[in-house]
């Protein structure tokens, strides 16, 4: 498969592209192709740029531990052609094709401009973006995708389960308030349900649909090409439990345990060699950041960590099912007697 290669732009204002090394970055690389250059509408990039300072007061991150989360960061080449162009722990990934390209994941409000920096810094142009895939409908991965539909005029895709929340900007998630998860809302263009698949330009992602973390919770998984070697790419929606979350009689998810558990084996039964996922802490972005410089092999590929993951998430899963089952227990007993 023949992907864009990567070219200077002259309208990137953020550093130079960082490259996997050529020992394990040939597939990538090592083809010569052409690439459309188009620029975005003049007007339509008047106008956000001067309501996005507007909009970040309503919508900004507003606590130390966010802005921590969403710093940034170099673009940096992953394998193939997957790069990452999002924050510091804010995940965003570039996915290029001979025709058009795809972004998994908007950030924060404060993290769309980032975004859109990093994918031209590499030679890339925003409006060849074709779709904005979401993981899932919260104010840290979704607020930026309206700026960033309106700057490409991509299509938005998302779960069925999470489409409304994107639609409604950030209210119906069975857990955090709309108040505390508002952000502006998105039109969703096309809603996935389990297997369905994007296609563009010869590459495939598949929705997965791992909910727990949100009712649509979505880990997409594509194939590529690690010079010569297919390799299985997922990008993981999170797992994560969120603090205060019941997992028992859970008037406003009912079968939030149920999606845990088959959340957790549908994640075991992909098959992943290379570990992304929407925070990069997940994988470890900055630990195998500094590796690539003297790596004999890509650190992207990981399907240890890929494990490992899952296995601690699963471990505390269990921790906290057990502590709230002890807990209702020992409520209902006294009236058991």
């Amino acid at each position: 498969m023949t992907h864009p290669t990567p070219t200077t732009n002259p309208r990137s204002k953020t550093s130079p592209r960082k490259l996997l090394p050529e020992a394990f970055s040939r597939s990538a690389f090592g083809r010569s192709t052409s690439r459309r250059v188009s620029w975005l509408p003049l007007a339509a990039s008047l106008v956000l740029s001067l309501l996005l300072p507007l909009a970040l007061p309503l919508w900004a991150q507003d606590d130390e531990t966010s802005r921590a989360r969403n710093q940034p960061v170099e673009p940096l080449h992953l394998i193939d052609n997957v790069y990452y162009v999002g924050a510091s722990d804010i995940a965003s990934y570039l996915i290029t094709t001979p025709q058009g390209h795809i972004v998994i994941d908007g950030g924060f409000v404060e993290t769309a401009p980032m975004i859109r920096d990093n994918i031209e810094s590499l030679g890339f142009d925003l409006a060849d973006v074709k779709w904005l895939l979401n993981s899932h409908a919260h104010f840290d991965h979704a607020a930026g995708l309206a700026a960033l539909a309106e700057w490409s005029g991509a299509k938005v895709v998302a779960s069925r389960a999470d489409a409304p929340v994107l639609a409604a900007g950030g209210s119906g998630d069975y857990f955090i308030s709309a108040e505390h998860n508002a952000f502006p809302a998105v039109e969703v263009a096309r809603t996935m349900d389990d297997g369905e698949q994007i296609r563009l330009g010869g590459t495939t992602l598949t929705a997965n649909l791992t909910p727990g973390h949100t009712r649509g919770c979505t880990s997409w998984s594509m194939q590529v090409d690690d010079g010569g070697t297919p390799r299985s790419v997922v990008f993981v929606c999170s797992v994560s439990l969120l603090p205060g979350v019941s997992l028992l009689d859970n008037e406003a998810y009912p079968s939030i345990l149920e999606d845990y558990l088959a959340t957790y084996q549908r994640l075991e039964e992909i098959p992943c060699d290379v570990f992304l996922a929407a925070h990069a802490s997940f994988f470890d972005l900055a630990g195998k950041r500094q590796q690539v410089a003297s790596a004999t092999q890509n650190p992207f590929v990981d399907p240890e960590g890929y494990r490992a993951y899952l296995a601690k998430n699963k471990r505390h899963f269990d921790k906290k099912l057990a502590e709230q089952r002890a807990a209702a227990e020992k409520t209902t007993a006294p009236e058991e007697r």
